[in-house]
Formats: C-alpha cells, structure tokens, sequence
C-alpha cells in the first residue's frame, strides 16, 4: 500500500500478486523432492482475442511458478462433444490437477454443461457447483474459491492491516450479484463475519446503501458509476470493475485512444476512502495469482487423497 496524492492508501494489487505468485513458486520447488510438480491445464476454444491474451498470461505465470503447463486450443467449429471429451480426458490424467475452460465458449457450446463436466477437486476456477455449494455453507476449507473473489480478500484482508480496520462486524456493501464475483465475494465476507448487503440495479437508494459501508466491492461492470459522494468517510474500497473508455487522442494507426477504469470514480473516491483499489493494477493481477494458488492447492489434495 502507498499513500496517494488525495486522503486514501492505494492498494498495490501487483505488489500483492507478485508476492502470492513467489510464495507459490517457493511451495513448489519444496515440493521437487516429492516428485509433486503441479500440473495446469487450459482450454481455449474460438478465436476471441481478448481470451488468447488472458490464456497466455494464465501459461506464463504457471511456467514461472514451476508448474506442468499445456493449453489446448480448439477452433470455433469444435462441437460441445469434443470439448466434454477433452474434459474428461484431462479429469482422467494424473499430472493435471487444474483444469480451467476460457469462457466464453463458441457459439452452440453450453458452459455451464462444460464446467459441470469438471471435476470438483481440479476445478481451479471454482465454478463448479460442487465447489460453489462448500462455499455457501461456509466449508471454505474444502472449497476451491473463485480466483477474483478471492484475490480481493487478500487485499482486504492487507488494507484492514494497514488501516487497523476490523472486517469482522462491519457493515459491507457488495456492489454486484453475479455467479462469479458477487455472491462468493459475499459469502467470503460472511465468513469473516462482516454484516454483508448485496446490493444491484434494482437496489433503491442505491447511493444511501453505498454509503453505509465501512467496506465496499463493486463488482457491476459499468465504468465509474460510483461518484466519490458516494463512499463513506475512510471506507475500505475495492474495485473489480475493468472497463475500457474512450480517451483522447489517436493511436498510431488512427485508432481512437481507449483508458482502463473502475465501477468507481477514482479520482474522486480517493478524497473520501481511507484505502482503494486502483484500476489498472489493483485487483486484476490477483485474479492470476489466485488461479496459481489454487491449482498448487489443488495438486497438495489431490496427492493427499491418493
């Protein structure tokens, strides 16, 4: 964390990722003696560019924390039957405990068939319902989690350090109800005992419930649509949103310029919270850190069980 220009402390997540990411290394070159080398796989069908890009992230942290990493990438002609075989193939094969299908899916393809089709003790993205019910009830031991969901609880958990900022009992705002952030971002934070209100679209008074909040995470995808009005007075923000908005300008090639930014108005929350996360280079870069973490995660039970 840093102290920014404004009143809050900026919360480093590529600091934060960096050292997840080394301390996953270091697990696994101990682990070398065993004959334990943790393997990831990753399944990429079509040709969204966007998704070629994250996979390819996704190799290169694995190869650098030692893991045993193989992509298989698919064309978008790939039928749902093919890739619910390769799933079972790699369900099947013993250096695989992690295996993650880059979504979206072709056209024609149903993903919630495919994660399904994943087995619960390899499922690194922890969307399988299996994984999503331990959580629910509050087995988060025995959980696989969510890598975003679980990457801003190490941020929070580090603010809340910094800041001298007890989680446990206060009143948490999440700001977003999806399958993939919201709702296991909430359960995360039941765990620790906050007293957690998912709040949406249809939320009245949304701004009234925002800013009741010693703890926000806005999670709803829609660019700065969190004023710095909003945000109580030395809350703890955390911002998953990543939105891409026009800039000025031109690139090289006559492109209009685009910027990054949050669900919350950066510049103007910075005057109000007491720590915030920056877009880029907040939560982001934990979602990939997360995913290493969870797959050696993975690797270390599935061994244990054999």
């Amino acid at each position: 964390m840093r102290p920014s220009a404004g009143k809050a402390l900026i919360i480093d997540g590529k600091r934060v990722s960096e050292l997840v990411l080394a301390e996953t290394a270091e697990k696994v070159r101990s682990l070398a003696a065993s004959g334990l080398k943790p393997g990831l796989a990753v399944v990429l069908a079509g040709n969204d560019p966007a998704s070629a890009v994250y996979v390819r992230s996704k190799g290169k942290a694995a190869e650098a924390c030692g893991f045993y990493s193989v992509q298989h990438t698919l064309p978008d002609t790939v039928s749902e039957a093919e890739v619910l075989k390769l799933v079972e193939d790699l369900n099947a094969d013993p250096l695989i405990h992690g295996i993650l299908v880059q979504l979206p899916l072709p056209k024609g393809i149903d993903s919630t068939r495919v994660l399904a089709a994943i087995s619960p003790a390899k499922d690194v993205d922890g969307f399988h319902p299996v994984n999503v019910g331990l959580l629910g009830v509050g087995e988060i031991d025995k959980a696989l989690v969510p890598c975003t969901p679980a990457g801003s609880m190490v941020l929070i958990e580090r603010a809340a350090a910094a800041l001298n900022f007890e989680v446990s009992g206060c009143n948490a705002v999440v700001l977003g109800r999806s399958n993939i952030v919201g709702k296991p971002m909430a359960q995360l934070l039941l765990s620790q005992n906050a007293t957690v209100t998912i709040a949406h679209s249809k939320t009245r008074d949304l701004a009234g419930v925002v800013g009741r909040a010693d703890l926000l995470v806005a999670a709803v995808g829609r660019p700065q649509m969190v004023p710095g009005s909003w945000i109580k007075e030395g809350a703890l923000v955390i911002d998953v949103g990543i939105n891409r908005i026009p800039a000025e300008g031109l690139t090289a090639d006559g492109k209009p310029k685009t910027r990054l930014v949050g669900d919350v108005n950066f510049d103007e929350a910075i005057a109000h919270a007491g720590a915030i996360t920056p877009v880029p280079g907040g939560v982001g870069p934990m979602t990939i850190a997360m995913l290493m973490a969870n797959t050696l995660k993975a690797a270390l039970r599935i061994a244990a069980a054999r």
